[in-house]
């Protein structure tokens, strides 16, 4: 069974041969990697090239995307039965394609994800990491579980970082994964509609050593709300009925406006998340007043 392992890059040619290296020294072999350079500066091509492996195909973008844009279209290359994801950042743990293909023999054949957890470290500059272990997410308490609700869980919290998973390429119908528009939070706007298709299997053991780099999307606020926002919108059938969970992503847009001085957006998205959700008051009043609540964990820390 062939993985198509898709690694999307921006410049980053300092990290992207250790990044592509995590995958191509996999102890499952029958792999293609796929590099979408999405219309980097930098000589991205060069760096590929410099790395001698029949298994990898170079794809470049005319025009720059976006993470999710460049997901897609190495989409539109992949020729495995199972679909994998790594970042240019990071890199995998040995074992990791091994592992969570042995979890898809082992758990019901509706299962159309596996995902597992990742260690991740601060960076210090472009070229060292450091100065040591800052996160391990997604945190083990809130484990996904076969049999639950899961939607409702991903609707609250994030759970899968997708270069932390393994996916089975009919896991969802749609022949473009991922929401263009979605300049952040892409991952959690994809993993709601998986959920909706497929269930999914949540295993504790890392399988990812991930970097927090000066310009991962992650630290940008403003593009982490634009993503809540278009999970709002995109979903806005499913959200009807759980208004629970719409009113919480109603006052994390609001707790974004307050950080920002807009308060009449502020006030636009807490009413209408109270409307939604009246016991949600307390929460609600605290950021009026400003006594912001440490902000709830949407998706794994990346």
């Amino acid at each position: 069974m062939k993985i198509s392992v898709i690694l999307p890059t921006y410049n980053r040619s300092d990290c992207l041969v250790a990044a592509m290296n995590s995958v191509l020294s996999q102890s499952y072999e029958d792999l293609e990697l796929i590099v979408v350079d999405d219309a980097s500066t930098e000589d991205i091509e060069r760096v590929v090239r410099s790395v001698d492996d029949r298994r990898i195909t170079y794809v470049r973008r005319s025009r720059n995307g976006g993470a999710a844009a460049a997901r897609n279209t190495g989409l539109g290359h992949a020729k495995g039965d199972y679909i994998a994801f790594q970042d240019s950042d990071d890199l995998w743990l040995p074992g990791k394609l091994q592992k969570q293909l042995t979890l898809f023999s082992s758990i019901p054949s509706n299962v159309g994800a596996v995902t597992g957890a990742k260690i991740i470290y601060g960076r210090d500059n472009e070229q060292n990491y450091g100065p040591g272990c800052v996160a391990y997410a997604p945190i083990p308490e809130g484990r996904l579980r076969l049999g639950e609700d899961q939607l409702g869980h991903l609707l609250v919290e994030n759970r899968i970082s997708l270069q932390n998973a393994l996916f089975r390429k009919n896991c969802i119908p749609d022949a473009e994964w991922f929401d263009v528009c979605a300049k952040a939070n892409e991952d959690w706007e994809f993993a709601i509609r998986l959920a909706q298709h497929t269930s999914i299997y949540e295993d504790i053991e890392p399988v990812v050593l991930g970097f927090v780099s000066h310009d991962s999307i992650s630290r940008n606020r403003r593009k982490e709300t634009i993503g809540v926002l278009r999970i709002l919108k995109k979903n806005k059938d499913v959200l009807q009925c759980r208004k629970k969970q719409r009113s919480l992503m109603l006052i994390d847009v609001g707790r974004y406006f307050h950080t920002v001085g807009k308060k009449r957006r502020m006030i636009r998205f807490l009413a209408a998340a109270l409307k939604d959700y009246p016991l949600h008051v307390k929460l609600i009043g605290s950021i009026l007043l400003g006594k912001l609540f440490k902000r709830r964990p949407r998706r794994p820390a990346t």
